[in-house]
């Protein structure tokens, strides 16, 4: 289901007069499209905006297109200020809702690993999944049960039980999220740095069998 976006049509303006908008509490932004004749300028509420961002930054959105009417938008880009990270303008891509469409998904992590209740270190190495889907079967997150994960166990994304309707074309062995055996003394950033390093050994050392397997 779409979420709603109120936006509202506004002039081009110079950069003091977008400043001037910004002040307001006001984030100025483009609506493009196949349908749209030229792209629309639009303003939206900065709190609202951020709201949605914090939630569901991917999901489908509906608006109020200037001279066209309510229809199924996406965010495509957030410009931000370089220094302070506020939010200083947007842009959306209005769609067909009967053509698929490419958009990262947040992943979820549900239950409580068993080799972290042992004490390892539970690590998701990806936080986010790029999807393919319809429009209207974008979900809100991928959920990935990682209660069964012992001490050095992976999960993958060829492991990951996708709604129905969602693909992806990340590679299958990509992992996902590991259970590291812990090492005295470390940070909590060697720990991560341990965790990459050892899933990019496991790689290498699968590609390694690949290739072996390739020349025989």
């Amino acid at each position: 289901m779409a979420i709603a976006l109120r936006a509202e049509e506004r002039t081009v303006g110079t950069q003091g007069q977008l400043n001037k908008l910004r002040q307001q509490g006001v984030i100025p932004g483009v609506v493009y499209g196949k349908q749209l004749e030229t792209p629309r300028p639009i303003k939206v509420d900065e709190k609202e905006l951020l709201s949605l961002l914090r939630s569901h930054p991917h999901a489908l959105l509906e608006i109020e297109v200037p001279g066209v009417g309510k229809q199924p938008v996406m965010l495509t880009e957030v410009q931000r200020d370089p220094l302070t990270r506020s939010v200083v303008h947007i842009d959306l891509h209005q769609i067909n809702m009967n053509e698929t469409v490419k958009t990262p998904v947040r992943i979820e992590v549900v239950g409580e690993a068993q080799g972290a209740r042992e004490g390892g270190i539970l690590q998701l190495m990806i936080h986010e999944l790029e999807i393919q889907c319809l429009p209207n079967e974008i979900p809100e997150a991928i959920e990935i049960d990682v209660t069964e994960l012992q001490m050095g166990d992976n999960l993958l994304v060829s492991d990951l039980l996708l709604p129905k309707g969602v693909t992806t074309r990340i590679d299958a062995e990509q992992v996902v999220v590991t259970v590291l055996v812990p090492q005295k003394d470390l940070t909590e950033e060697e720990a991560e740095d341990a965790a990459v390093e050892s899933v990019e050994a496991d790689q290498r050392a699968k590609e390694a069998n690949m290739d072996a397997v390739h020349t025989e």
